[in-house]
């Protein structure tokens, strides 16, 4: 990347070099537009960009929607990368599927977040699902992931999809039904985020578990999960989910476009007992699909973590709670528009 570019770059993410209003932005490496993710205060990690589709601001979160040069299509909320085009099937895949083949027949799912469709496309691919809750509390970024992102609009238009938009909380708390399986497809907790209390061991305890089937199964992600960055969220989800739960497994794939590996954690009441052999075997029978990244030996591979991640897991004592939460570098809306 050119040395020029980097150093115009400004706080709010965008160049100096980019024209907000002007959505075609052209040119070389050297001077063409570039987006920055301020990942920590001495490191950054930023993108060429063909243009900017979408930038603005909703009454929840900073929204951007931008076509890279090495990513494509890119969804940032907050600053933070949520997805890419190019690999958001690692990120989606491993969000949705492990809980679905380990479940012995579901039939309805929640997804807490969401917006952009992915997560419910992934869903969707299982023969046996009757009913896919998906519930965003942005609808702005609901609309223009609708508009933009076209590999989901198959998903947006299904009749099994029941789109609703609502805190996840509080939509949660007046529905009667409960699911087979939940996931928490959450933008990261950042402090003035609107996320953050979805992570916390009493809405787990008393609004979440409530509503699983028995033999439910609740997945969500859990951060960044890599060797320097594990502590800032990982650990502490983990740990917290083991308060509630039984059996709680955590596992971690690298993502390229969010520059380290990335963890989830799933959890049930019941053990989970299924090799690679018999994943495999349902990935054939209960998919619609053919799925570019998991297979059963990549994901009980993924689940074992290098010493450092899993002396970390293993003697982890924080308990998220609203009162004492962790979050990842960033500021959302609120926290902004309070300072």
């Amino acid at each position: 990347m050119g040395t020029e570019a980097v150093e115009i770059l400004f706080e709010n993410g965008f160049s100096k070099v980019c024209n907000d209003t002007d959505p075609n932005i052209n040119g070389n490496l050297q001077d063409c537009c570039w987006f920055e993710e301020v990942i920590d205060d001495d490191l950054k990690w930023s993108f060429a960009l063909n243009r900017v589709l979408h930038k603005g601001t909703s009454e929840f979160q900073d929204i951007a929607l931008l076509d890279t040069k090495r990513f494509g299509k890119v969804l940032v909320i907050d600053g933070k990368m949520q997805s890419a085009e190019v690999d958001e099937f690692i990120y989606h895949e491993c969000l949705i599927h492990p809980p679905l083949l380990c479940h012995w027949n579901p039939k309805t799912v929640f997804i807490m977040g969401g917006g952009e469709g992915s997560a419910a496309r992934e869903a969707l691919k299982h023969k046996s699902l009757e009913k896919v809750v998906m519930c965003d509390i942005d609808q702005e970024v609901v609309d223009f992931c609708r508009r933009f992102l076209t590999v989901n609009q198959e998903a947006f238009c299904s009749k099994k999809l029941n789109l609703v938009v609502n805190d996840a909380k509080a939509e949660l708390e007046k529905r009667n039904e409960k699911f087979d399986v939940i996931f928490g497809d959450l933008a990261d907790p950042v402090e003035g985020g609107p996320c953050y209390q979805l992570y916390t061991k009493s809405f787990y305890e008393r609004i979440l578990k409530p509503k699983l089937n028995d033999n439910g199964i609740f997945v969500t992600q859990a951060g960044p999960a890599g060797i320097f960055t594990h502590k800032e969220v990982f650990s502490s989800i983990y740990n917290t989910i083991k308060q509630v739960f039984k059996h709680v497994v955590a596992y971690t794939a690298h993502v390229p476009s969010f520059a380290d590996t990335w963890g989830w954690v799933m959890a049930s009441d019941q053990p989970f007992s299924i090799n690679a052999e018999e994943i495999d075997n349902r990935i054939k029978s209960r998919i619609n699909a053919e799925l570019l990244y998991l297979n059963g030996a990549s994901f009980l591979s993924s689940t074992t973590m290098n010493k450092a991640v899993y002396l970390s897991l293993l003697n982890e004592t924080h308990v998220y709670t609203e009162e004492d939460a962790r979050f990842i570098h960033g500021h959302g809306v609120a926290y902004n528009n309070s300072h």
